[in-house]
């Protein structure tokens, strides 16, 4: 279960005033839940997220993440959360070109000191679930915008975190490819392996979700049933 209680984010401008990215935001999203975060550009969205995956920290309230308090982690608590219980998914990719696929969706477990052959059998496993088994030698250059998208994903899931993040998964991709890595999300999230929290534009996205929320002006305000 992860839990938001009166989460605020606000920062000084460039102007000299300040910005209030996010609103006494009250969120529950319950295990294995697929939620979609939608709303305009500069609404919190983003922000939300950032802080879900610990890339930020609140101004005020609290962030519960499997019992985990992000809002009181320290430095050391936060990495060790950021490589174990979250996976993130970016919007353009962030794939190092000069490594395989496999060594791309293989690095989290690396970096955790994992065997690299035991590594590179579990990116295996990720890279067959978004059905990118036959590319896994190929480098990114040679993958199509999908595929690369869908790597991530594989990348995302590798270290088996309980939460998975991604801002605007299909924001660069065409319909076709767009769909490809929404039924991989949708895998994930009918095989139970992860919670999933996506920010996005695409109404495609938002109606494949099991749940939806909107957002405007730093506030949830609308929690579709």
């Amino acid at each position: 279960m992860i839990s938001l209680k009166k989460v605020s984010r606000s920062y000084a401008s460039a102007e000299g005033g300040t910005v209030h990215a996010l609103r006494e935001v009250d969120l529950d999203i319950p295990a294995n839940d697929f939620l979609a975060i939608t709303g305009p550009s500069g609404c919190g969205k983003s922000t939300l997220l950032h802080l879900l995956g610990s890339l930020d920290q609140p101004t005020s309230g609290e962030i519960w993440v499997g019992g985990v308090a992000l809002h009181g982690a320290d430095e050391a608590a936060k990495t060790r959360y950021r490589r174990s219980e979250v996976g993130i998914v970016f919007q353009f990719f962030n794939l190092m070109p000069t490594m395989t696929v496999r060594e791309n969706v293989a690095l989290p477990l690396v970096l955790q000191g994992r065997p690299r052959k035991e590594a590179h059998a579990r990116a295996e496993e990720m890279l067959a679930l978004v059905g990118l088994g036959a590319r896994s030698g190929h480098f990114p250059h040679q993958l199509s915008g999908g595929e690369m998208q869908r790597a991530a994903v594989a990348r995302a899931l590798v270290h088996g975190p309980k939460l998975v993040i991604a801002d605007e998964p299909t924001g660069n991709l065409d319909s076709a490819n767009a769909a490809k890595v929404l039924e991989a999300l949708a895998d994930i999230h009918r095989k139970a392996l992860a919670t999933l929290v996506v920010v996005t534009h695409s109404e495609a996205v938002a109606e494949a979700a099991a749940r939806r929320v909107h957002m405007e002006d730093g506030r949830i305000v609308d929690i579709p049933v």
